[in-house]
């Protein structure tokens, strides 16, 4: 039977008389067991259910996690920064025997060395040898200081393309003190020349010499004629792998916000600038003084071979950029509309305000650079014309309408960009046509409405639309530029 004690200390103790001393003390080891063992296996489904919980997370985080950190203001960065380059998946490794190494020094401004660069990469791709990061001009007009670095992510262009070609930073010591002493070979290769001159000059002398230099690098590679792969591959350098530093595309699109802003903008390349005037002899609207600057400096710069020039032949045959006033007749008579946004994508302009009058108050929204930026916004570009000219070519990419003035580097390739991005809008100017035009006009032997519908004829089919591109075997300085209309790259053309 049950019976309840009360203890001395007053509390009440429950106990049973039936069950014996031993078997009570039996009954207590027991039910501590399996408290034991319940507590085991409370830990073990916690542990569990907390393992399959982080590993729910940690699949949630990977689709939803970028999305929420890309809109989390971060701590080293301003919230109003979004320009995050996204995280790239490199190709593997390409493997080859490798035939040696290849250092180039590219010449001229950035677009002619964009273009370079594109073919060096293509034939130290066909060659099987290690191509050294490029080697940039400054020693040309400009005077640029900037290094490979200083304008490309060269972290990128390196990895971007190592399923093609080997790229170092620099030589291996052992043969860097080769080139030092002297022991390399140094040439320049013969200018539109197709892949067999390579193959069978260049590569024997990269076989026994193991590094050969190549001192010159524009225009030395055929426009035509060259097989599928390497023609595509220029491709893969120009519109992936040559990617400007964080610095130069953050303010490039800084500069194309604040345009898309007030709506649609032209980008206009006016190529009047005083060394292409002086470079080219072309002096229409100077006055004599400037006609005499720009003649000694031409003759005072040994890169530029050719000294006696006529300026008006070489008009006439549409040789020459359109001047400030040239260009605003012909803007007008193509039915641009005067409000909108033009962005002068240039250095200095020869003559300044004096010369930009008339297209000023044709269009008086003209913009620039150092109009748009803060001066501290360019105090790191100051100086280095190839950096201005990269924060320029993004600017052309993005416009609504491009507009060259002189069929240079700039404009070739902006040219050919613009094609692989849908073929937007391009107004390649027909400059023989459009001074004889503009110079009847001019003498009034033509009126304002047939001048207007004469240039808006000779340029329906000059916007960039697709087409074929220009093949002339035996005169390849006269064909089509190859980096202007790559089509094996691009989509249909008629």
């Amino acid at each position: 039977m049950c019976k309840v004690e009360n203890n001395r200390d007053g509390k009440w103790d429950f106990g049973l008389n039936i069950l014996g001393e031993d078997r009570m003390q039996e009954t207590k080891l027991l039910k501590a067991s399996h408290a034991k063992m319940k507590l085991w296996i409370l830990r073990a489904i916690t542990t569990l259910l907390l393992w399959t919980c982080i590993i729910q997370l940690v699949a949630i985080g990977e689709v939803w996690g970028p999305r929420l950190l890309q809109s989390w203001p971060s701590c080293s960065t301003s919230p109003n920064v979004s320009f995050m380059q996204p995280k790239s998946h490199f190709p593997p490794k390409r493997v080859y025997k490798n035939n040696g190494y290849l250092v180039v020094s590219c010449n001229g401004g950035l677009n002619q060395m964009r273009a370079a660069i594109c073919d060096m990469v293509s034939i130290a791709s066909y060659l099987n040898v290690t191509l050294i990061v490029p080697e940039l001009d400054k020693t040309s007009f400009w005077q640029d200081p900037s290094d490979f670095q200083d304008i490309f992510d060269v972290d990128h262009f390196i990895s971007s393309l190592r399923d093609e070609v080997r790229i170092l930073k620099e030589l291996p010591p052992r043969l860097k003190r080769r080139v030092e002493l002297g022991n390399f070979y140094e040439l320049s290769p013969v200018s539109w020349s197709n892949i067999s001159y390579y193959n069978q000059q260049i590569l024997p002398l990269l076989k026994k010499h193991k590094v050969v230099h190549l001192n010159k690098t524009d225009a030395r590679l055929a426009n035509n004629g060259l097989p599928v792969e390497i023609q595509k591959l220029r491709c893969k350098v120009n519109f992936n792998s040559l990617r400007f530093t964080a610095g130069i595309e953050e303010l490039g699109r800084k500069v194309v916000k604040m345009l898309r802003e007030k709506g649609p903008f032209l980008v206009l390349h006016l190529r009047y600038e005083m060394d292409m005037l002086s470079f080219s002899g072309c002096t229409q609207g100077c006055n004599t003084e400037e006609v005499n600057e720009l003649t000694s400096m031409r003759y005072a710069n040994p890169w530029w071979k050719e000294k006696v020039i006529d300026p008006y032949l070489k008009r006439k045959e549409g040789l020459c950029p359109l001047t400030p006033e040239e260009t605003a007749l012909v803007l007008t008579a193509l039915g641009i509309d005067r409000n909108i946004q033009i962005y002068i994508a240039a250095g200095e302009i020869y003559g300044g305000d004096r010369r930009l009058r008339s297209l000023a108050e044709a269009f008086p929204n003209l913009v620039k650079k150092e109009t748009l930026l803060d001066s501290s916004d360019l105090k790191f570009f100051r100086n280095h014309s190839s950096q201005m000219a990269a924060l320029d070519y993004l600017v052309s990419l993005e416009s609504d309408v491009f507009v060259p003035t002189y069929d240079g580097n700039m404009a070739k390739v902006v040219e050919g960009h613009r094609r692989y991005m849908g073929f937007k809008k391009t107004v390649l100017l027909n400059k023989r046509v459009l001074v004889g035009l503009i110079d009847q006009f001019n003498e009034r032997s033509l009126s304002w409405d047939e001048f207007s519908l004469h240039v808006k004829e000779a340029h329906v089919n000059r916007m960039g639309s697709p087409k074929e591109r220009v093949m002339i075997s035996d005169k390849p300085k006269e064909e089509d530029y190859y980096h202007a209309n790559p089509q094996e790259c691009l989509g249909a053309s008629e």
